[in-house]
């Protein structure tokens, strides 16, 4: 029974070693593997083996892109104003084996590193410069930040100034400025519209009296042309009658004259036509200048009615 006992414990404590000699790395992990201390392996995604006792996962590395958010850092700027920036750096392990031996403590490190580069990139700006030039600041901070964690086996993908806190002094006098930067544009808009509401009432007058003109214009031209057409048109009639008397004095002298009258008759109707120009609606009386016609004209009347 003892010996039995044994066995069962000693097949026990095999099978649990060589369980713990299977290893199985993840998706996105890399394991260092020391042998007596020394550097053996890095294992990457899979199922791997190692001797018992003599081997050991010295660190698991995490290969996805890592955050670093740090604190606010007091910096200078070249005229000499003290603001607080808090940064983010987004890193990826790319060599686990130097990640593992290169520093100790990466992220501390990461974080110092960040702080010392902020400081001499803000202090070769003034303040304006470093409020303006995020992105000019973030470019060259990871260009350094990259160079320098290189040895570490960390890569620094991106690096974000988070906040930028001026001082309070700062903060109230910007505030001023942009309350007066956004008051001066108030009163520029207002002016602008003041100005184009101006111009758009003068321009509106100004077609306004075009249009009164264009019709004043055009009423006195129809007026003219009115007068005008009834001065023709009166003219026409007044010609057409005095066209149709002459015709029908010239019809009846025709008529006159073709039924055999002598000149006793022609003389008679000059008779007729003498009184009716006297017939009181004229106050002037044309005598012919032969009396002795007038007499002749007078004879024949004077026969023509003692024959009657």
């Amino acid at each position: 029974m003892i010996g039995g006992l044994v066995i069962l414990i000693i097949l026990i404590l095999a099978i649990a070693i060589v369980a713990s000699c299977i290893k199985i790395v993840p998706q996105a992990q890399a394991y260092v593997v020391e042998r007596l201390g020394a550097y053996q392996d890095t294992w990457s995604v899979g199922l791997h083996f190692k001797v018992p006792i003599v081997d050991k996962v010295a660190k698991r590395v995490l290969l996805k892109e890592q955050v670093a958010d740090f604190p606010p850092q007091p910096v200078i700027t070249k005229d000499n104003v003290t603001m607080r920036i808090d940064t983010v750096v987004f890193f990826q392990i790319t060599d686990p084996k130097l990640f593992t031996y290169g520093v100790e403590n990466p992220i501390m490190a990461i974080e110092n590193l960040t702080a010392t580069t902020l400081r001499n990139i803000i202090g070769d700006l003034e303040l304006d410069q470093t409020l303006t030039s995020r992105e000019t600041i973030n470019a060259k901070m990871r260009a350094s930040l990259d160079i320098a964690t290189d040895p570490w086996g960390i890569k620094v993908n991106r690096v974000e100034l988070k906040n930028i806190i001026p001082p309070a002094a700062i903060q109230d006098a910007m505030e001023k400025q942009m309350k007066a930067e956004r008051e001066r544009r108030e009163a520029i808009l207002r002016a602008e519209g003041e100005k184009k509401s101006t111009i758009l009432v003068a321009e509106g007058k100004k077609e306004s009296a075009i249009l009164e003109a264009e019709a004043e214009k055009q009423s006195a031209i129809l007026r003219a042309e009115a007068e005008k057409e009834k001065m023709i048109r009166e003219a026409e009639g007044e010609a057409e009658a005095i066209l149709k008397v002459q015709q029908a004095t010239a019809n009846g002298l025709r008529f006159i004259k073709d039924a055999g009258a002598d000149d006793s008759v022609l003389r008679l109707k000059s008779l007729e036509a003498l009184e009716k120009v006297a017939d009181g609606k004229s106050t002037k009386i044309i005598i012919p200048s032969e009396i002795q016609n007038m007499a002749g004209l007078l004879t024949s009347a004077k026969e023509l009615l003692s024959d009657k």
